[in-house]
């Protein structure tokens, strides 16, 4: 399968460059890369693409107000998006999360972690740059340290309590299973149910969850 990719960013060298990225791998294609938010809604909607890669700062629609419109929680047929930014501010990585995206990078994250968000995203999972998803974690713990945790109104199994706390400490799939003796197949459907359960739409938000409900504490 040849993951579709959208990119906008109002800086003509990092669309080139993120092209050349894309277009250099066997399972990827950029379809359009445009310079504004409006042209990213719309070029969005017409191509339909798998990923869409949104700077936040541009013309006519900031980059979170366009991941509201393809991937937010009120829309029907969300396109993935993944946010890549050089502001590296809390603000606006709750925001573009809460928005729907499934994925939030800074600009010199590199090659790798850039491609790695793209497939993440394919897949149904979501990654964060990871000097954020520290930062994310340490604001959470913080603000959850008094709470007692809580479970969903359909509790968790004491197997899926452990994929959620391993997730929330920022282990991959495969890590989690050699932690707990877990196939990947078995991971993936602990955290399938444990969304299902808290209505978490990936593993950012079961890792957000988990600390803000004090699991961690």
């Amino acid at each position: 399968m040849t993951i579709r990719a959208l990119i906008a960013d109002d800086q003509d060298m990092v669309r080139i460059g993120f092209r050349m990225i894309l277009d250099a791998q066997e399972d990827m294609e950029v379809v359009a890369d445009v310079g504004n938010g409006v042209d990213a809604v719309r070029k969005a909607r017409e191509l339909r693409p798998d990923v869409c890669l949104l700077d936040i700062r541009m013309p006519g629609l900031d980059g979170l107000e366009v991941t509201r419109q393809l991937a937010g929680p009120d829309v029907t047929d969300p396109i993935k998006v993944v946010v890549v930014t050089t502001f590296d501010l809390d603000e606006y990585v709750h925001t573009a999360l809460r928005n729907g995206a499934s994925g939030f990078l800074l600009k010199d994250a590199g090659p790798p972690l850039l491609l790695e968000a793209v497939r993440a995203a394919v897949r149904g999972d979501a990654l964060v740059s990871p000097q954020i998803t520290v930062r994310l974690l340490q604001h959470f713990n913080g603000s959850a340290v008094k709470r007692e945790f809580e479970q969903p109104d359909e509790p968790l199994t004491a197997r899926e309590t452990d994929v959620v706390k391993a997730t929330a400490r920022g282990l991959t799939n495969t890590e989690i299973g050699a932690e707990l003796f877990l196939s990947l197949s078995t991971v993936k459907t602990h955290l399938a149910s444990v969304q299902g359960k808290i209505g978490a739409r990936n593993r950012v938000e079961i890792a957000a969850w988990a600390w803000r409900s004090g699991l961690l504490s």
